[in-house]
C-alpha cells in the first residue's frame, strides 16, 4: 500500500455508543415493486409495531452478500419481532433490469422482503453513500441507527435486543408472522452454476453455487454421471453423499504428482463458507484443506495495527487462517501453487497443496484499480481465473470491469482491459477504449487471444494479444459466469470438429454449446459511468473525516500506536492536487483541484478493535476485529459548497 507523508490529524474514533437527541422519522419506503411479499404493496404504517432493519445492497458487491448471510442468525432468531427489508439499489446499468433483480434474489436465497430502488429514491433518501448501507427503524417508525460496511451481526443484534425490550414494556411491539412470502422454488438440475472443469476422466464437474453441491457430467456435458454433496447449505467434510458446501465456485485439478503427495485430485473455492475443500476422486470423500470456516475481517493479515497501513504478508499453515470468500482457484505449474481469487477482501493467495501452506501473493485489501507489485495492487473482487499463453495468470477483476494478468511468481499486476471501478459498458476496439460489465470468467484460447464470461453484458468478449483489441464473439447469454474450450479433436465432444466454446450460462441454470465464429462482432454500445447523486464540495482546501464508534463490548486497538488508517484516492488522479495516499488516522486535509467540475473521491477507511472494556487492558487472546468500509463519491466542485466531507464507519 502507497503511504503518503501528509500531515494526518487524530483520529476522530470514540468508545462511546450513538446518541439521539431528536428523534427523526424514518422516510417512506419507495421504489418500483416490492419483492417476496406475495404481490403485496408495503409502507412503513403496515409494518408498525415491527423492528425494521433495511439492508441497502447491490447483487455485484461482495460487501453485500457478506451482510446477507449475516442477517440469516437474525432473521432467525427474531422472526416474530424483525422484519428485515433489502433495498436493492443498482450499481451497474444490468442491476436496473427487472429480470437481473429477480434472478438475484433468487440465486442468493434471499428470505425477507426486497424493495426493488433502480432510481435509488430510498437510498437518497436515508442519505447512503455506500454499499451496504444498514438502517434500523424502531416499531413507532422512528429511524434510530444507520450503519456502514459489514461484519455488523453483533452490533445488530444488541440494538434489536435493546428495541425489543424498551417496546414490549410500552405496549408498542407486535410480536407475530411478518409479511414476508417464500417464492416457489424452482426445479432445475443446476441452479445458478458458477464454474466448470474437465476430470481426468475426461467428464465435466460444474460448481453447482445454488444447490451447494459440485455435479459431474459425462464428456458431452448432458448426463448427470453423480452429484457430491447433499445439496443443502453446510460445511461438513466426509463421503460424496454426506458432505456439505455453501455456494461453491472455481474447481481445479491437481497434477497426478501433486495429488499424490497431498492426497486429493481436486481443489474447490466453497466460496460461502470462506473455505478451500480438496476433493479425492478414488475414495470419494471431502476434505477442508485451508480456512477456519470463519469470515476473514482481520483474519489472515494480522497487526495491521499500528503498521502506517501496511499489511502483514501471511504466510503459514493454511487452516490457521481466515479466508474471504474465495471465488476461483487455479493450478499454476510453474510455481506449483494453487492461485486464490480471493473476491472477499479484494486480494490474491497462493496455496502450496504439497505443504498445505498459503500466503497472500498479491493485493492490499483496498478495492480498485491498481497495477504495481504485489505489495501495492489494488483489485475489487477477483471472480475468474485462468493461465494466459506466456504463462501469467489472466484474471476477471469484476467491480472494475476489467481483465487484468499477474506474475504468480511475484504477484505483480498489469491491466490489459478496464479503466476503474465506476467505469464499464459494452464497447469493442482498441483495448484503452473498449468496456466490459462485471465479467466474472477468463479463459485462453488455442489461438492465443482471450475469451471474456462479460456476465452482466451477456456476452462472450475476445481480447486479441497481437491487435490488442477487444471484439464480442457471442451475445444473448444470461450472465455466462466460465468458459471451457472443447477442443475440435475430441470426438466425444464435437462431432463437427469445429472449436466451440462451453459456457456456464448460470442464470439459465445450464451448460451452453456457442461455435466460435470466423469473424467477430465489433459492438459499440457506449462507454458507461455508474450514476448515483454527487455530493458537493468546495475546490481547494477540503477537510476530511470519517467518525467511528466503537461496538460495546471492544475498545480501540491502540497497543501498537494509532489503529485507524485512512487511504483517499480520485478519479481522475489530477482531482486531488494534494493530500491523497494512506496514512494513520482518520481525518485528513486535502485540496482539490479548482480547475475540473467534478469526479469521484475514493475513500477507505479502516479501525481495529479489540474485545475488552473501555479504560481497561485488552485480555490475553481477546478477539480482535477490523472495521473497513470503502466508499467511491461522486462530487460536484461548488464555489459556495462546503470545505469538509464528513463520513462515518461505525461498529455498532
Amino acid at each position: 500500500m502507497n503511504s503518503s507523508p501528509q500531515e494526518s490529524a487524530a483520529s476522530t474514533a470514540t468508545a462511546s455508543a450513538p446518541t439521539h437527541q431528536v428523534k427523526v422519522r424514518a422516510p417512506e419506503l419507495i421504489g418500483r415493486r416490492w419483492m417476496n411479499s406475495g404481490g403485496k404493496e408495503l409502507s412503513l404504517a403496515d409494518l408498525r409495531g415491527k423492528v425494521i432493519l433495511l439492508d441497502f445492497w447491490t447483487f455485484c458487491c461482495i460487501n453485500c452478500l457478506h451482510v446477507l448471510d449475516e442477517l440469516r442468525p437474525l432473521e432467525e432468531k427474531y422472526n416474530k419481532e424483525l422484519v428485515i427489508i433489502g433495498v436493492h439499489s443498482p450499481k451497474f446499468e444490468f442491476e436496473r433490469t427487472v429480470e437481473a433483480v429477480d434472478q438475484a434474489v433468487e440465486r442468493y436465497q434471499v428470505e425477507h422482503l426486497v424493495l426493488d430502488d433502480p432510481d435509488l429514491v430510498t437510498w437518497q433518501a436515508y442519505t447512503a453513500r455506500a454499499w451496504p448501507t444498514l438502517a434500523v427503524i424502531d416499531p413507532e417508525g422512528y429511524l434510530v441507527a444507520t450503519l456502514s460496511g459489514e461484519g455488523h451481526g453483533a452490533g445488530l443484534g444488541e440494538i434489536i435486543e435493546g428495541l425489543i425490550e424498551e417496546h414490549s414494556a410500552k405496549g408498542t411491539l407486535h410480536s407475530g408472522d411478518g409479511p414476508y412470502v417464500p417464492p416457489p422454488a424452482p426445479e432445475t438440475d443446476l441452479f445458478y452454476p458458477g464454474k466448470v472443469t474437465r476430470l481426468p476422466s475426461g467428464n465435466l464437474l460444474v460448481a453447482d453455487s445454488g444447490h451447494h453441491s459440485l455435479v459431474e457430467y459425462d464428456a458431452a456435458g448432458q448426463t448427470i454421471i453423480r452429484r457430491i454433496g447433499t445439496g443443502e447449505r453446510g460445511a461438513a467434510d466426509g463421503a460424496f453423499a454426506s458432505a456439505s458446501f455453501s455456494e461453491p465456485g472455481g474447481i481445479t485439478v491437481l497434477p497426478d504428482d501433486v495429488a499424490a503427495q497431498a492426497g486429493y485430485h481436486l481443489i474447490v473455492a466453497d466460496t460461502v463458507n470462506h473455505l478451500l475443500r480438496g476433493i479425492n476422486l478414488d475414495a470419494e470423500t471431502v476434505t477442508t484443506i485451508a480456512g477456519t470456516g470463519e469470515q476473514h475481517m482481520v483474519g489472515a493479515i494480522d497487526n495491521v495495527r499500528g503498521t502506517h497501513g501496511t499489511v502483514g504478508r501471511y504466510n503459514g499453515p493454511a487452516l490457521d487462517v481466515k479466508l474471504s470468500s474465495p471465488w476461483d482457484v487455479l493450478f499454476v505449474p510453474t510455481t506449483a501453487e494453487v492461485v486464490v481469487a480471493m473476491a472477499g477482501n479484494h486480494t490474491i493467495w497462493s496455496f502450496a497443496p504439497e505443504t498445505g501452506a498459503i500466503r497472500l501473493l498479491s493485493g492490499t485489501m483496498n478495492e480498485g484499480l491498481t497495477d504495481g507489485d504485489a505489495e501495492t495492487a489494488w483489485f475489487a473482487q477477483t471472480s475468474g481465473l485462468d493461465l494466459g499463453p506466456d504463462g501469467d495468470v489472466l484474471i476477471a477483476d469484476s467491480e472494475t470491469s476489467a481483465i487484468r494478468r499477474l506474475n504468480p511468481a511475484t504477484g505483480a499486476v498489469e491491466t490489459i482491459v478496464g479503466v476503474g471501478l465506476f467505469d464499464f459498458g459494452f464497447r469493442d476496439g482498441p483495448a484503452a477504449e473498449a468496456r466490459l460489465q462485471h465479467p466474472l470468467g477468463v479463459k485462453s484460447l488455442p489461438d492465443g487471444s482471450i475469451a471474456i464470461a462479460d456476465t452482466y453484458n451477456g456476452a462472450i468478449r475476445r481480447y486479441d494479444f497481437t491487435t490488442n483489441e477487444v471484439s464480442t464473439l457471442a451475445r444473448g447469454l444470461r450472465e455466462p459466469s466460465d468458459i471451457f474450450v472443447v477442443d475440435g479433436s475430441d470426438s466425444q465432444t464435437n462431432e463437427s470438429g469445429e472449436a466451440e466454446l462451453l459456457v456456464v450460462e448460470s442464470a439459465a441454470h445450464a451448460l451452453t454449446r456457442v461455435k466460435l465464429p470466423k469473424d467477430a462482432q465489433r459492438v459499440d454500445e457506449g462507454a458507461l459511468t455508474s450514476k448515483r447523486p454527487s455530493t458537493e464540495i468546495a475546490s481547494g482546501p477540503v477537510s476530511l473525516s470519517v467518525s467511528f464508534t466503537v461496538p460495546a463490548g471492544q475498545k480501540l486497538d491502540d497497543r501498537w500506536g494509532d489503529p485507524t488508517f485512512l487511504q483517499v484516492s480520485s478519479t481522475p488522479p489530477e482531482l486531488i492536487v494534494s493530500g491523497g495516499g494512506g496514512a494513520e488516522g482518520l481525518r485528513r486535509d486535502i485540496v482539490i483541484n479548482p480547475e475540473l467540475e467534478s469526479g469521484v473521491l475514493h475513500v477507505s477507511a479502516r479501525a481495529a478493535a479489540c474485545d475488552g472494556e473501555p479504560g481497561g487492558e485488552i485480555p490475553l487472546h481477546a478477539a480482535c476485529h477490523l472495521y473497513q468500509q470503502d466508499w467511491g463519491i461522486p462530487v460536484d466542485l461548488v464555489a459556495e459548497a462546503p470545505a469538509e466531507l464528513n463520513l462515518d464507519l461505525r461498529g455498532a
